[in-house]
């Protein structure tokens, strides 16, 4: 029998089965951990299942399991509860043994075995236009430490960031830095309202000056407006006529600017990450796809498939023959290629590269973009089941009480370092995992800066750092805790802790299921609320050798759970506060 307490209990549960119903034999056995202390330390619900196909009373039927079940000095108590629930009630000897396990295995406990199933994470995938905002860090907190938990619980992953340097955005930002630098030569020309506002693209104007003067100014305000709309006319149509002057007025040089812009947004955005403890394996270029001709090829595969028609000149995907609201273009009139074209052979290349599972982490406006996108894989004869979809509220981040505004393109925005500075690295962190990834966060900077019981990560934290000032007072070796005599760990608040860490590895492999690392900051309160009702309830540092090596012990074991917990949401864990 497996030395895991659940696993104990399903082995158990099995036996007695193969007694009433060995036909049913193969039932899938759940178990669970009631909310309620004296509903036991798991509960099955097995009679509930078999009730009907057996056509027994659902309490008869559990009566006959429970006087089935093998004898195990693991189990104090089984009981019938309910309409017919299992509960069971381990002797203490089965709950303290999670201690050992920890010291024995350290950060590895909970760790689940490597399961061979590739997984890729796309994440924050942000355009470089401009400094990341409080917004796109919730994408960032959210897919790195979904990545970190998907990890830990045995997958083999991937995490990657897809470049939108290609297309439209890309010219905005351009022509935005050219007009900003043409002003530095007082060639004045109004600067569009559609086109990046913020700061950033006026210093980005001023290092171009710095290092290559006039280079690029040698034109006229007449040359850059020539055959553009009024702005309160047509103010896209009036931009997009300046990024066709610019490209044209400045020719080759117009790809010099173009890559110097992508070059510092996106050298930015990769720093600010980095400092906000966030990597990524790989950096897709969106531009890779047209230079090597797998966006054409997908649209051709498309085509060849039937799934595509040509109407006033554009070539459509019948995305609504896979579910979609309406169909899509995926070539325009002029001859140039969607973003959708483009994402949809992002997409098969992913599939391309043997990732069996692969998720995408988006905003939530981007909602209405999955069925497309899914119809699309389908349409290219890809399995869409493969694709999984999070999507992300964005945070709205909130000081003095007043809401912030954060539009990239107004320049009106709180930038994600920004927020950094203010409350650090580990509340940003913390506090944007707090809450369900597709739920509204309200982003609370007085609390989230708090030296308080109600700011959760420092709750964590703090309960961290108490254990390690209590070994530091023991001054003792770390080491020989792992002989503790855990028998003396008898108390109701020692037994709860035990149970508490117990269900660490199977609240990591729940979390990774449901792409829900909130699980794990729900876990670690409870954890911490635990240890610090302990300490304030009972000393450590007793007289008794014995008993004191075991408390030690547990504090020990919850220390090195909570770090690793803490682990897994990029935050840190401090020895002192």
């Amino acid at each position: 029998m497996s030395a895991d307490p659940k696993n104990l209990l399903a082995d158990l549960l099995r036996a007695a089965l193969v007694s009433v119903a060995p036909e049913q034999a193969e039932t899938p056995i759940l178990l669970d951990r009631p909310k309620q202390a004296g509903h036991g330390d798991f509960a099955s619900n097995l009679a509930l299942q078999l009730a009907k196909p057996l056509k027994r009373n659902p309490r008869d039927l559990a009566a006959l399991l429970v006087a089935e079940l093998p004898a195990s000095p693991l189990v104090a108590r089984v009981e019938v509860a309910g309409a017919g629930f299992i509960n069971f009630t381990l002797a203490s000897d089965a709950k303290t043994r999670v201690v050992r396990q920890v010291l024995e295995q350290g950060d590895a406990f909970g760790r689940g075995a490597k399961n061979g199933v590739k997984v890729q994470v796309e994440f924050v995938s942000a355009n470089p236009t401009g400094p990341l905002h409080v917004g796109h860090g919730r994408g960032a907190a959210y897919g790195a430490s979904l990545a970190d938990v998907l990890a830990f619980a045995g997958f083999d992953v991937t995490r990657e960031y897809y470049i939108n340097d290609a297309g439209r955005q890309m010219d905005i930002l351009a022509l935005s830095t050219w007009l900003r630098y043409l002003d530095l030569f007082g060639i004045a020309i109004p600067f569009p309202p559609n086109a990046y506002q913020g700061d950033y693209v006026k210093d980005m104007a001023a290092q171009i000056r710095e290092g290559h003067g006039d280079r690029f100014a040698k034109v006229s305000a007449a040359d850059v407006l020539q055959g553009a709309p009024a702005i309160d006319v047509d103010k896209e149509t009036h931009l997009d006529v300046l990024i066709a002057n610019a490209k044209r007025l400045l020719g080759s040089d117009y790809a010099w600017v173009h890559g110097f812009a992508l070059t510092e947004q996106l050298g930015d955005g990769r720093e600010d990450l980095e400092e906000f403890g966030v990597t990524f394996d790989k950096w897709f270029s969106e531009r890779s796809l047209f230079d090597t001709g797998l966006v054409e090829k997908a649209v051709a595969e498309l085509d060849a498939r039937g799934h595509l028609y040509e109407q006033d000149g554009a070539r459509w995907f019948r995305s609504t023959a896979f579910g979609d609201e309406k169909d899509r273009v995926v070539q325009r009139e002029n001859g140039l290629f969607t973003y959708f074209a483009s994402d949809i052979a992002y997409h098969a290349n992913k599939y391309e590269r043997g990732f069996d599972r692969i998720i995408d982490i988006w905003g939530a406006d981007h909602h209405g973009y999955i069925p497309r996108v899914k119809g699309a894989l389908q349409a290219l004869g890809l399995p869409p089941e493969k694709l999984d979809v999070a999507l992300v509220q964005f945070a709205v981040l909130y000081r003095n009480g007043q809401k912030a505004a954060m539009s990239t393109r107004s320049g009106e925005f709180v930038t994600l370092r920004e927020l950094r500075k203010e409350v650090g690295n580990d509340a940003c962190r913390f506090f944007y995992v707090l809450r369900k990834a597709d739920q509204h966060l309200d982003f609370d900077l007085d609390l989230a800066k708090s030296q308080s019981n109600e700011n959760p990560v420092y709750y964590i934290q703090y309960a961290h750092a108490r254990v390690c000032s209590v070994l530091a007072q023991w001054n003792g070796v770390v080491a020989d805790l792992a002989g503790a005599d855990l028998a003396r760990l008898d108390g109701e608040r020692e037994l709860a802790l035990c149970a508490r860490l117990a269900a660490f590895p199977e609240g990591v492999q729940g979390a990774a299921a449901d792409y829900a690392p909130h699980q794990i900051a729900f876990y670690l309160k409870d954890l911490a609320g635990d240890f610090h009702s302990y300490y304030n309830a009972e000393r450590l540092l007793v007289d008794d050798e014995g008993l004191k090596l075991a408390r030690l012990a547990l504090a020990e074991a919850v220390r090195r759970v909570l770090a690793s917990g803490l682990a897994l949401l990029g935050v840190s864990a401090p020895q002192s506060m």
